[in-house]
């Protein structure tokens, strides 16, 4: 359990700061001209883990942040990213209150300290 955890923080660690970076790109190409950043690849990235590097992007570097259908999907895609990984967690450890019921029932814990 706690290496797919680790396995999980480690991801988002190393996928938000390729967001971050690329949003840095992208606003550096924005206020020079370059080649941009296509929005479906920060979005895609924002999904699979990098949302924190994403919103960090978007607050520091004040990038993205007036673009309201940009920010509607990026919203949702956080949620849909959030909600997916509730779901997993669900299904690989169960519910935590069936864990204490067990622990409870087996007399490991006792139940008056259970709140």
């Amino acid at each position: 359990m706690l290496n797919t955890i680790l396995l999980y923080i480690g991801s988002v660690l190393i996928l938000s700061t390729a967001t971050f970076a690329l949003y840095w790109l992208d606003k550096r190409r924005a206020v020079h001209g370059g080649r941009r950043v296509p929005e479906s690849t920060l979005q895609l990235l924002a999904f699979l883990g990098g949302w924190p590097g994403a919103l960090l992007g978007q607050r520091r570097l004040r990038h993205k942040t007036k673009k309201t259908p940009f920010l509607i999907l990026f919203w949702f895609l956080v949620a849909a990213h959030v909600a997916l990984v509730a779901g997993g967690a669900y299904a690989l450890f169960g519910s935590p209150r069936a864990e204490v019921a067990t622990l409870v029932r087996h007399n490991w814990i006792d139940p008056a300290t259970v709140g």
